[in-house]
């Protein structure tokens, strides 16, 4: 029986920056209610409180919720209130050197925006985040810039060998994450182990970027059950399925 499903946020419960719908926050309510659930993303904890925790219908058993932002960087526990139980930070001079690689390949790429909707880099501190048209552009404009992800695959080809002691992942609509080597949701699941007493065997991964570079992909690695979606309406087949497997298990 699986004891802990974890899911990606963006692209996979809801829309890029965007807020859970109803449907979803009932389906995690209705979730959380019968085993433990982890959410792994590459969007900050400020992100989380505007997309996640504010739309949670109440009541639900938070302590069953596990939240881990900055793709793993960070873990967060509900215990009256959301606790942080560790955060691997990058160094402030490595951080400033990645803030230039990334200007550099977005400027040898060719992909620079002309025009961008707020900061295209932003520093989270346990790791730095490329939006390629800025952290508060249209859905619709993220959506049709990179759905094939072949724009970002280009500017991690160039980022690649200039911080080769880095993690470089692609998530959401826009985005590369860049955490610590070895930081990432790999990491991140390590610690849901440790942290939750539960086996690799006992989870479920749901997440949309689990190809190759995708900042989910490491999952897949741990020896994770993963399960590709396209975007949140699949996703909450995926939770209608699970949760009556669960609830069918648990009668028996």
């Amino acid at each position: 029986m699986k004891k802990l499903i974890i899911f990606d946020l963006d692209g996979t419960l809801a829309a890029s920056k965007s807020p859970l719908d109803g449907e979803m926050a009932a389906l995690l309510g209705g979730l959380l209610d019968i085993v433990k659930v982890a959410v792994i993303s590459g969007g900050a904890w400020t992100q989380f409180e505007t997309q996640l925790t504010a739309h949670i219908p109440a009541g639900a058993r938070l302590e069953n919720l596990s939240l881990l932002p900055t793709c793993g960087t960070r873990f967060y526990r509900f215990s009256g209130t959301w606790e942080i139980l560790y955060s691997e930070d990058i160094a402030a001079g490595d951080r400033a050197e990645i803030v230039r690689a990334l200007n550099q390949a977005l400027d040898r790429s060719g992909f620079r925006a002309e025009r961008h909707w707020g900061d295209l880099i932003e520093d989270r501190g346990s790791q730095i985040t490329l939006s390629a048209l800025g952290q508060a552009a249209p859905l619709a404009e993220k959506t049709a810039w990179d759905p094939d992800f072949e724009k970002r695959k280009k500017i991690k080809a160039i980022l690649d060998p200039l911080i080769p002691g880095f993690s470089i992942q692609m998530g959401g609509a826009t985005s590369i994450d860049i955490t610590r080597m070895g930081i990432d949701k790999a990491y991140g699941i390590g610690k849901l182990r440790q942290t939750l007493d539960i086996a690799i065997a006992e989870m479920i991964f749901v997440g949309d970027a689990l190809f190759p570079g995708g900042n989910d992909y490491p999952a897949r690695q741990a020896g994770v059950l993963s399960i590709a979606v396209r975007d949140p309406h699949e996703t909450k087949r995926v939770i209608e399925a699970i949760t009556a497997c669960l609830a069918d298990e648990g009668g028996r």
